[in-house]
């Protein structure tokens, strides 16, 4: 099978190694954990590469960043629905230490992989900060 353009993107392959290391712990928890906090964590990391793959696939390169800026966001929410597991004791320590590296790569990554796509303007330049 041929690769797509955006799955040579390091970016891409990056986020794909993060919502596969997540769905690896989120898989092993209970019912409960895995309906509640669970659903949207796998949600929230998955939808990175999705913005990413959906983003290269769009035939501007505004709609392009748009959808690298909806990445940013799943990121941030990731960020967040792996606080709360944290903080509900879901996450063992050594998990989180396989996942935090990912996550503290993938976010200057998004950022860099936006500030190349296309011609730049100045209000582009300032939202990526």
């Amino acid at each position: 099978m041929v690769r797509s353009n955006f799955e040579k993107l390091a970016v891409y392959q990056l986020a794909e190694k993060l919502c596969d290391e997540i769905w690896a712990v989120v898989s092993e928890w209970d019912y409960f954990s895995k309906d509640t906090v669970g659903k949207q964590l796998v949600r929230s990391a998955d939808s990175i590469g999705a913005n990413i793959a959906e983003g290269t696939g769009r035939g501007s390169f505004q709609d392009n960043r748009r959808f690298m800026r909806n990445a940013r966001g799943s990121l941030n929410e990731t960020r967040h629905w792996l606080r709360r597991a944290h903080q509900r004791n879901l996450m063992p320590a050594e998990k989180t230490e396989r996942v935090k590296p990912l996550i503290d790569e993938l976010s200057p990554r998004l950022n860099a992989y936006l500030r190349s796509i296309g011609p730049v303007s100045v209000e582009t330049e300032k939202d990526v900060e």
